[in-house]
């Protein structure tokens, strides 16, 4: 079994460093990706401190990280998909049952068995899977996605998860011409909800508490912005949403953009904030207006996203950082202090 370079937290207190962890031999339809570029999601600043703990306790050691890029350096005598050599993107899961109603579905999302990326329980090595801080994983050739090869790859890793998140739900919910679509808060998800309406067809309308971000907003595809704070300019929108995402991860008012819904409107709920949300009934059965939540894609859709992103040429914006600057990106993280996403270049570590 070969060793690997890494960056992993050794406890909830504990600053990311430098470590070695195991990755298994390929069985027939392994790949083994040499990694590029890995993406910085807010929730391995979570996972890394153990903030989740009432649902997804951290197991020590944690290698984090699934928006993963990279090249195929082995193959296993059974795969068909990849060769040495080909691009290779990895995400938020890494198996499932492939028994269950939802996997023959294709929304192995929602499978009850499934195996994230990390912090998963690891059934070929025992204790725990380990993310893509590293210089390479090993992985189902079917959970492996093929990358567009007109794209920039570093801006390609966040789209692994902040990408799909936001498009998951737009291609579920029907956005495209004709529609008018909402995307509140202009963040990591925010700015790829952003594209994803614009690129679909959709008048976008971006809600922010910042009216410096305005000119963004704009430069990224929005039609107009509102700032959600100015009662006026909220007013002008009522009852002429079709459909609002919502990627706010802290405390809101959520009635507030549900009285912009028109008659069986949509409102989704990607961000996750950690107190209780208060929805007002009123605002849900006037207008018979709907409020949900949606994660991560199934493979079949997340392939169809990264095809759409070649397509269109959508990438994430982003900030390419060495792995030895890491802890400092989680603190900067803590005080949305990127534009938008922060990027690891996986060639740092072997320095």
């Amino acid at each position: 079994m070969p060793n690997a370079k890494a960056y992993s937290a050794a406890s909830a207190t504990s600053p990311l460093a430098s470590s070695t962890i195991v990755r298994r031999d390929l069985t027939p339809d392994d790949i083994q990706i040499e990694i590029l570029y890995c993406g910085i999601c807010h929730s391995d600043l979570h996972q890394a401190r153990n903030e989740w703990k009432d649902v997804f306790a951290t197991v020590y050691p944690c290698v984090p990280g699934h928006e993963i890029v990279g090249r195929v350096a082995k193959v296993g005598s059974a795969v068909t998909k990849f060769k040495v050599g080909d691009l290779a993107a990895v995400g938020c899961m890494v198996d499932s049952d492939g028994t269950c109603p939802d996997c023959k579905e294709g929304l192995e999302q929602f499978c009850p068995n499934f195996t994230l990326t990390y912090n998963s329980p690891d059934k070929h090595l025992g204790g725990v899977t380990y993310g893509g801080y590293s210089e390479s994983i090993v992985v189902r050739e079917k959970f492996a996605l093929k990358v567009p090869a007109n794209l920039d790859l570093a801006g390609v890793a966040p789209l692994l998860c902040a990408g799909i998140t936001t498009y998951s739900p737009m291609r579920h919910w029907g956005v495209g011409p004709g529609k008018k679509v909402g995307i509140v808060g202009l963040g990591g998800l925010g700015h790829m909800g952003v594209k994803f309406a614009h690129a679909l067809g959709a008048h976008t309308v971006v809600f922010t508490t910042s009216p410096g971000k305005k000119e963004d907003a704009l430069r990224l595809g929005a039609d107009e912005v509102v700032i959600s704070k100015n009662p006026e300019e909220m007013q002008r929108h009522l009852f002429s949403f079709d459909f609002i995402l919502d990627a706010v991860s802290a405390e809101h008012d959520v009635n507030a953009y549900l009285q912009l819904l028109k008659r069986d409107g949509h409102m989704v709920l990607v961000g996750a904030p950690e107190k209780p949300l208060q929805v007002a009934a009123f605002n849900l059965l006037f207008g018979r207006k709907s409020l949900s939540g949606s994660p991560i894609g199934g493979l079949k859709e997340t392939q169809e996203m990264l095809d759409f992103c070649g397509e269109k040429g959508i990438t994430s914006d982003i900030e390419l950082i060495p792995i030895q600057k890491v802890n400092e990106a989680y603190e900067r993280l803590l005080k949305s202090d990127v534009k938008y996403r922060f990027v690891i270049d996986m060639a740092s570590l072997k320095g």
